[in-house]
């Protein structure tokens, strides 16, 4: 079947139809074609029959391979397909793609027809980052993300946009750099036992102990020179602490919607890669360091939400809660369980949903305030009920209210990590993690408190009335999602846990 291939090929015709229509029609354009791809991603997953890892041998869903060409003696395919792990993110992708694209209209009156189709290319990219298998392929889309959001963010977006699109471009150009050496570090360590650069063969070759010397680099450290290079190059697309402050400056100064897109799924990106890199070819060293990544998890979930305590923009509030959160997915994958790296994996869809919609909200009562700041609004809840309502459950989601996904997700992140005899200290550092979701509780409620309830003020001249209905809609919709997969973790879960179990060579 190709329906990767449909997905990508009718999500890129859409975006130059889109960049070529009258800016009048663009919004609803670009809306419209979207539910192409998001229709055939729920298709796929309604229809999903694979099974195992897909690096491993797995039984792969949707599995397209067809020789492309030969370069240095490497052969390079076309090589997709979805496993439990990738296809929950495909979805996730098309869903808050369609979404964001909703909750532009209101904010994105100029150039209308390429803001549209950049984030359709955008969507093509991401597509591509989640169902490739070629290293080289998935690499062309892994770089092809970068094209579309440096430009969403340096024109459309804030005073200080073209500082903070450069920005995001150097820091994560450099990081694919260091990660691009790491990888073909063991690439060409595998020697003549590889002849294409399929990532499934680059794993199997690698777990197998086929890895040789590398100009006189033994084994053992070519091993663990090439995870540090791949887990930095990944850590910055994460963002983990120290690697982070590129996030908050892309964040504050990108269009909301584009702020949905990047911590909703862009993110997910650098977890998606740490899991399928560093915690499947090289799980052997990942065990190794199991003590400083858990600690370099733990510390991005407290630093992180101390950050987002000190800060007076509601955009950098949950651009910093969002390092916080990628803390846990951190800690879950290291801790090396059947819940520990599951729930790393679902809290990436779960994160998804809720920052996706945390943002937006954001941006709804942007939209009407024209301010973010703390303090310079308060008692928009009487002027937007529905807007201002749907935000205090969002974040309870993000303070892990139970029936809510972000509950499922830290959840068993919590009990796969207090199982693990992988990382020592393993009670302690989880105890210390637990400590984040009252810090998180903290800047959240004071947030609205200050800003959504008491008497209605605002220091802008603007009068804020009720969102329009396709403002609060995509808000809705989130919700909705959240709630259920809160009640029903098991519509991911599943497949997620088939997929996580052949990394752990029989429970760990």
């Amino acid at each position: 079947m190709v329906l990767v291939e449909g997905l990508i090929g009718v999500t890129l015709v859409s975006a130059f139809a889109v960049i070529f229509a009258p800016d009048r029609y663009a919004g609803k354009l670009a809306t419209g074609l979207s539910l192409i791809p998001l229709a055939g991603s729920l298709f796929m997953y309604a229809n999903f029959a694979g099974s195992g890892n897909a690096l491993l041998g797995g039984d792969l869903a949707y599995e397209t391979t067809v020789t492309w060409f030969e370069v240095g003696g490497y052969g390079l395919n076309w090589h997709v397909g979805v496993d439990g792990i990738s296809l929950p993110l495909l979805v996730l992708t098309t869903i808050l793609t369609t979404l964001a694209l909703v909750s532009s209209w209101t904010p994105i009156d100029d150039r209308e027809s390429q803001f549209y189709g950049l984030m359709l290319l955008l969507e093509v990219a991401l597509i591509g980052v989640f169902t490739a298998l070629d290293f080289f392929l998935w690499f062309v889309f892994w770089e092809g993300v970068l094209i579309p959001m440096y430009f969403l963010i340096g024109v459309w977006g804030g005073p200080r946009r073209k500082y903070a699109a450069i920005k995001f471009l150097v820091y994560t150009n450099v990081a694919s750099l260091i990660m691009f050496i790491g990888l073909f570090a063991l690439v060409f360590g595998l020697g003549d036992s590889l002849t294409s650069l399929d990532i499934p063969a680059i794993a199997q070759g690698v777990r197998g102990g086929e890895l040789g010397a590398l100009a006189g680099v033994q084994p053992e450290t070519l091993k663990l020179g090439a995870f540090l290079a791949m887990f930095a190059g990944f850590a910055v697309k994460v963002p983990v602490v120290p690697f982070h402050t590129w996030l908050p400056d892309a964040h504050v100064e990108a269009p909301t919607p584009v702020s949905v897109v990047l911590a909703g799924v862009l993110l997910k990106m650098g977890t998606y890669a740490l899991l399928r890199f560093n915690f499947t070819m090289l799980a052997d060293v990942a065990r190794d360091l199991a003590l400083p990544i858990a600690a370099i998890g733990v510390l991005s979930v407290i630093y992180g939400a101390m950050l987002a305590l000190a800060q007076r923009d509601l955009k950098r509030v949950v651009a910093y809660s969002s390092i916080s959160s990628m803390g846990y997915v951190v800690l879950g994958l290291v801790a090396f369980t059947p819940h520990g790296m599951g729930g790393a994996t679902f809290q990436m869809i779960s994160h998804g949903l809720i920052s996706g919609l945390m943002f937006m909200a954001v941006g709804v009562i942007y939209n009407a305030s024209h301010t973010r700041m703390v303090g310079d609004m308060s008692g928009m809840a009487d002027r937007m009920p529905w807007t201002v309502g749907i935000f205090v459950a969002a974040a309870f989601g993000y303070m892990g209210l139970p029936l809510m996904s972000g509950f499922a997700a830290e959840v068993l992140v919590f009990i796969g990590s207090f199982q693990s005899t992988v990382i020592p200290f393993a009670t302690v550092l989880t105890a210390l993690a637990m400590f984040g979701i009252v810090v998180v509780a903290g800047y959240l409620l004071w947030a609205m408190q200050r800003t959504l309830f008491g008497s209605y003020s605002l220091e802008t001249d603007y009068e804020v009335g009720r969102a329009p209905v396709h403002d609060v809609a995509p808000l809705a919709v989130l919700l909705v999602l959240v709630i259920t997969l809160g009640v029903a973790p098991d519509l991911f879960y599943a497949m997620i846990q088939d997929a996580v179990d052949p990394l752990l060579g029989g429970g760990v």
